[in-house]
């Protein structure tokens, strides 16, 4: 038995035996007609059967899968920064989080079509409750971030996690991602939380934990999509914060934001790949003593990156033009664009509860508030 067997993804030869498992279950029937139109159940089914490693499931099927998702719901894909990053290293991508399955799928699509080494990808454990997801999760290697647990066994679990996204990327030169914060940001306002840096820094067997953090070679992502398929969805949740109450989730919500996730549309999607953060931890080393200090400082880091390089599109100036009632930014977008949004505006949310009316749009403008607030501070 492994110390990491409670959380992480399925080895290689355990592969073939878990898609036999889940082969004939109802949704992967649905996913494989989905992907493989021109092809019978009898084709992918022995296909599948022949597949041996993850990596070979995620060449042969997954990849399709998200080509074909892309095709259906959206205007395509689009990246930048890639080119910068050395084909055969592992990285810690440290990104925003808009959505359950995309923004992993999507990174990893782009990481493939660039030679580049694909991640292991955090996966919370509350998404994956059912036994088929759970199993579709780790054969297409997501390992598990336990939720909901009581303090200690929190920091158990944090130290466990820490020590396996070392072991992936230091060991087994496997490059992993992971959101910057717990949860999709519901409101556009994309922050990384210094809990997940602390728990990185969990496993840090070196003096200086600036120096262990250079070892894990952290890139800032940034995604982004043109509209968000979970919009609507995502409002009783900001109502209630806005209404100082405890929102609770009713039992299949996170599956219906996951499903509307993947076939709603999205138009553009934009992935950036920041720079890997390297000399800034000399400079938070030098300028600060403490850790708490110097993991404030890092958040900053990767929080000015993942701002900065996020690509702004129409419906984001928009937003901004109709929450302020202006027309600052009337030369970003048309007016059928804009059309289009109030259109999308008016059939997804109650338009006479003016609460539900800003943080929509709220959530497609703060982007643009978020990027003008660090041009005005450089």
């Amino acid at each position: 038995m492994s110390k990491f067997d409670e959380i992480r993804h399925y080895h290689d030869h355990e592969v073939n035996e878990v898609l036999k498992q889940i082969s004939k279950h109802p949704m992967v029937k649905a996913l494989m007609g989905f992907t493989f139109p021109n092809k019978s159940e009898n084709d992918w089914m022995e296909a599948l059967k022949e597949v041996k490693s993850i990596q070979q499931f995620q060449h042969d099927f997954v990849y399709h899968s998200i080509q074909k998702i892309l095709e259906k719901s959206s205007s395509g894909l689009s990246s930048s920064g890639f080119e910068k990053l050395n084909k055969n290293t592992s990285y810690l991508y440290v990104s925003n989080h808009r959505d359950i399955i995309m923004d992993t799928s999507l990174l990893n699509v782009l990481l493939k079509d660039h030679g580049m080494i694909m991640t292991a990808s955090a996966v919370g454990d509350n998404l994956v409750q059912k036994s088929f997801l759970l199993a579709l999760a780790k054969v297409n290697r997501n390992f598990l971030v336990k939720r909901g647990l009581p303090p200690r066994e929190l920091l158990e679990s944090s130290k466990l996690m820490s020590e396996y996204i070392r072991h992936l990327i230091i060991d087994e030169n496997r490059s992993v991602w992971i959101a910057q914060r717990e949860g999709r940001t519901k409101d556009g306002n994309d922050a990384t939380h210094q809990g997940v840096l602390k728990m990185l820094g969990m496993a840090s067997d070196q003096e200086e934990l600036m120096d262990y953090f250079k070892n894990l070679k952290i890139v800032p992502v940034s995604i982004s999509y043109e509209y968000d398929p979970t919009d609507a969805m995502k409002m009783p949740q900001i109502i209630a914060k806005a209404k100082n109450e405890d929102y609770i989730k009713n039992k299949n919500e996170d599956f219906a934001n996951l499903y509307s996730g993947i076939i709603g549309q999205k138009r553009g999607i934009h992935i950036h790949l920041g720079d890997v953060i390297n000399t800034e931890l000399d400079d938070i080393k030098a300028n600060f003593d403490k850790a708490n200090k110097q993991i404030q400082a890092l958040t900053s880091v990767i929080d000015h990156s993942i701002v900065t390089n996020y690509h702004l599109w129409p419906t984001n100036y928009i937003a901004y033009d109709m929450m302020y009632k202006t027309d600052k930014f009337a030369d970003k977008y048309t007016q059928q664009e804009r059309s289009l949004f109030e259109r999308r505006l008016e059939l997804r949310v109650d338009k006479s509860n003016p609460i539900v009316v800003e943080s929509f749009l709220a959530m497609y403008a703060n982007p643009v508030v978020n990027k003008l607030k660090l041009t005005e501070h450089e």
